[in-house]
C-alpha cells in the first residue's frame, strides 16, 4: 500500500510521517499530482496560515488534485479547514469539499484563550441512516476501550474552527461546540493532531489507512 502526503507550505508534516512510521508504514512525501493521483490513501495535515497554504497549493494546482481525489483523504488540522468552502483567516477561499466556512473563536469569558491549546475529548455524532459511529473512530467508543480506562481525549492547537455541520462525525467543546471532526464521501478530515494524541490518535490514523 502507498500511503502519501501531500507535501505544502505549512508545518508539522514530519509529526505525521513519524506517526505513520510508528504504524510500520513508510510513506511518501510529495507535491508531485501523479504520485498523489496513484496513491492509495492521502493524508493531508499541517499547521500554519490558510491564506499561505492556499497560495502554495494552488501555484502547483494541487487545490484542483487534492478535490478531485477518488482514494481516502484525510485532512489534519489546518488540512481540515482548506477542505472546507472559505476561511476567515486572511478571508481565503478553500478548496471546498465541505460545504462550511471557518471561523476565528472569540472568547467571551476572561478565561477563554485563543488559540486553544490542550486536550479535549471528541463526542462523536451518529453516522447519517447507520445510527452508529463513523469508521474512522472504530475501537474507540466501544466498550472494551472504555473497560481498558481510555479516553477519547485528543490534542487541539488552533485558532480557528468549523461550525457543527451536516459533515460533521464528532465534536468538541470550546467556548462553543464545533466540528472536530467532518466526513464527506472519500475525504475525513480532523481538527485536532491524532498524531499528538497517544493511543487514541494513533487509532484513529489505523482506522483510516485500514479502510
Amino acid at each position: 500500500m502507498q500511503v502519501a502526503i501531500v507535501k505544502y507550505n505549512a508545518g508539522n508534516i514530519y509529526s505525521v510521517v513519524n506517526a505513520l512510521k510508528r504504524l510500520g508504514i513508510e510513506p511518501l512525501l510529495t507535491d508531485d499530482a501523479e504520485l498523489l493521483m496513484k496513491a492509495d490513501k492521502v493524508l493531508f495535515p499541517g499547521q500554519g496560515h490558510a491564506g499561505e497554504a492556499m497560495d502554495y497549493l494552488r501555484a502547483r494546482k494541487l487545490d484542483l488534485v487534492i478535490r478531485d481525489l477518488k482514494q481516502p483523504v484525510f485532512g489534519i488540522c489546518v488540512g481540515q479547514q482548506l477542505l472546507c468552502r472559505h476561511s476567515e483567516e486572511g478571508d481565503t477561499d478553500c478548496i471546498g469539499i465541505f460545504d462550511a466556512e471557518v471561523k476565528r473563536f472569540k472568547p467571551e469569558r476572561h478565561e477563554d484563550k485563543v488559540p486553544c491549546m490542550g486536550w479535549n475529548y471528541l463526542t462523536p455524532t451518529l453516522s447519517q441512516g447507520e445510527g452508529a459511529v463513523n469508521p474512522i473512530f472504530k475501537g474507540l467508543f466501544s466498550s472494551p476501550l472504555e473497560r481498558s480506562g481510555e479516553v477519547p481525549y485528543v490534542y487541539f492547537v488552533h485558532s480557528y474552527y468549523v461550525p457543527v455541520c451536516q459533515d460533521t462525525i464528532a465534536t468538541a467543546d470550546y467556548i462553543l461546540p464545533y466540528s472536530a471532526s467532518m466526513h464527506r464521501d472519500n475525504f475525513y478530515a480532523c481538527q485536532f493532531h491524532p498524531e499528538k494524541s497517544g493511543k487514541v490518535g494513533e487509532q484513529i490514523i489505523k482506522n483510516f489507512i485500514d479502510l
